[in-house]
């Protein structure tokens, strides 16, 4: 008879703790459950994926997981326990966040916002705060500067703030001693060089013609010339309007004496900060330019995608009049 309630018990022990316990089909899913959550909360989050949730409740009383329950994301597996699936909910994992070609700071973070738990607003009045910008150098114009593409690891309950600390801590990584060392040699701040490079990584996507391209810029700026950069302008216009959707293929003379800071055909020199989030190929190539005297340079209508270069304004009207020609032929009116 003691042998038999034993089994019995261990049978029922097994069940209710050990025996798969999961009701999806897929190979895993996440669960994410939010700061502050309660178990209460928890369990609707893992309701539908939990066959028996009594077993489930049972086991996690038994593991005291209602007075500990944690924060971020958690991955459950395919035939998981109860054990099981207490045993995962106690280990957060961690994502991988990706940012590129985003415009503005309120883009910025609102890409960030839509994978991790802290909202675009929280992001916003982090990278924003006062003493924040003051103690690093930065202004708002030019804070998305601290943006450097490339892919971050996170927890997905991490604070506004932390995200914030780590970039900025990424930022600074990025500008090694050699790195400074160039822009210096330039005659650029590493914030110049972001707001140069924003410009480049816009007039080309072609990763090997960057160099070339920037080394325009700088003959310019060594001049004395107005950069006269379409994408500034093009920028403008967004900025003026506030909308970043619009497509514009087309920048027409009108355009050209909009009244903005960013407007580089108006103000001489660089704009207040970037136009965009330029990512290390367009930095190092401002930062390693090509020498040359090229001083102008027109979209290329036999080799699309590049650009033909130019050193005297009777060499730039030539191949800036086959451009026209093209984009009229093509009926692009904007």
């Amino acid at each position: 008879m003691v042998i038999t309630a034993g089994t019995i018990y261990g049978y029922m022990l097994y069940k209710d703790v050990m025996a798969p316990n999961t009701s999806f089909t897929k190979s895993e899913v996440a669960v994410f459950i939010p700061t502050g959550a309660s178990f209460t909360d928890v369990e609707a989050l893992v309701k539908p994926y939990v066959t028996d949730m009594d077993r489930f409740e049972t086991t996690a009383e038994k593991k005291k997981y209602p007075e500990n329950v944690k924060a971020g994301k958690f991955i459950l597996t395919k035939d998981m326990s109860s054990n099981d699936i207490i045993n995962a909910l106690r280990q957060p994992v961690t994502i991988d966040i990706a940012f590129n070609n985003q415009e503005t700071l309120q883009r910025a973070v609102g890409r960030i916002a839509q994978q991790i738990e802290p909202d675009s607003l929280q992001l916003l009045k982090a990278f924003t705060d006062k003493a924040f910008l003051d103690e690093n150098g930065f202004t708002e114009d030019n804070v998305l500067s601290i943006f450097i593409p490339n892919t971050y690891e996170f927890y997905w309950n991490t604070t506004a703030t932390k995200v914030r600390d780590k970039l900025i801590k990424e930022y600074r990584r990025f500008w090694t001693p050699d790195r400074l060392a160039k822009a210096e040699a330039l005659g650029l701040t590493p914030l110049q060089v972001s707001a140069l490079a924003a410009i480049v990584h816009k007039e080309t996507v072609k990763t090997d013609e960057r160099p070339r391209v920037a080394g325009v810029y700088l003959n310019r700026l060594n001049k004395g010339m107005k950069l006269e950069a379409d994408p500034t302008v093009i920028y403008s216009i967004k900025k003026q309007t506030g909308d970043f959707d619009q497509v514009i293929k087309r920048v027409l003379y009108k355009d050209l004496i909009i009244d903005s800071p960013y407007n580089t055909y108006k103000y001489a020199g660089l704009p207040p900060g970037p136009i965009a989030m330029p990512d290390i190929t367009a930095l190092d190539a401002v930062l390693n330019p090509e020498k040359h005297n090229y001083i102008y340079f027109c979209a290329s209508v036999t080799n699309f995608g590049y650009h033909e270069f130019a050193v005297t304004p009777a060499q730039h009207e030539v191949n800036r009049q086959k451009y026209v020609a093209w984009v009229n032929k093509m009926g692009i009116k904007r």
